[in-house]
């Protein structure tokens, strides 16, 4: 594959806090500490709190994502919502979250849908994949990884849509989360080109060309490792992304980068 210039991209997922109120708040602060337009900005709120925040953004340059989608577009799915219910209040959408893949026992095959989704709605998609703490002590990261790529695109009947529709790759090191473990810049750094390799072998269009995001417990402190190295292009940031400090230093940091990266390759 080719090398390419990427955008460098931080998202923040609230996960499951924030009111409505209190989400417009953080919203406004958050937007006000990160103006920097070397970045995309992006903010996940829970379901409830997509209007609040839209309104709470709009004119700032920060994009609204939801956490989750259904992977039908309508039907008798109590309290669950589809992408063409989120048509207005986000541009980007979460897609396979390990808490997902968890605790709601999300399947390949169903992540695979939920991008499909995503693409009929114009959600642009962070699809997240990442190995558990056994499958890398076993030597099977890569191979998980992969895996979950394959699975997630078998559901997919246009590739070369998905490229076009700016899909975006979060690694989440599993076993590096709440276990006490650190992963490292170069732990991630190798995960990303094996990601990318992973969808190049799939036969997806221009797979170098597709950021790859970080999201292991990121705070200011850690970033700086991470956005170091080359393959990664930013992060999906969660408690810290509750904290206006923290995303300051942490999207400071990434423009940084971003600029850096712009005076190598400015015709890139």
């Amino acid at each position: 594959m080719t090398t390419v210039a990427r955008p460098v991209l931080v998202v923040a997922n609230w996960k499951m806090h924030t009111t409505p109120l209190e989400a417009s708040d953080l919203a406004v602060a958050i937007a006000a500490a990160t103006s920097d337009d070397a970045i995309g900005r992006v903010i996940c709120p829970p379901f409830v709190a997509l209007a609040a925040v839209a309104a709470a953004v709009a004119g700032t340059g920060v994009e609204v994502g939801a956490q989750n989608v259904h992977d039908r577009p309508f039907g008798a799915h109590t309290g669950e919502i589809s992408a063409p219910m989120l048509r207005g209040l986000a541009s980007w959408c979460i897609v396979g979250h390990s808490e997902r893949r968890r605790d709601q026992a999300e399947t390949d095959d169903v992540i695979g849908r939920k991008l499909e989704r995503c693409l009929e709605s114009g959600l642009r998609p962070i699809l997240c994949v990442g190995e558990r703490l056994a499958e890398r002590e076993a030597g099977l990261a890569e191979v998980t990884v992969r895996d979950q790529l394959k699975g997630a695109s078998s559901a997919l009947t246009g590739k070369g849509e998905l490229g076009q529709a700016g899909l975006v790759v979060a690694y989440e090191p599993v076993w590096a989360i709440g276990t006490g473990r650190t992963a490292r810049g170069v732990d991630a750094a190798v995960m990303a080109e094996a990601i990318r390799d992973a969808l190049d072998a799939l036969g997806w269009p221009d797979a170098a060309a597709i950021p790859v995001l970080y999201g292991g417990s990121v705070t200011s402190s850690t970033m700086a490792e991470f956005i170091a190295e080359p393959s990664i292009d930013g992060a999906l940031v969660g408690g810290a992304s509750l904290k206006v400090d923290e995303m300051a230093g942490i999207v400071a940091r990434a423009a940084l980068t971003a600029r850096a990266r712009v005076a190598q390759d400015p015709v890139g």
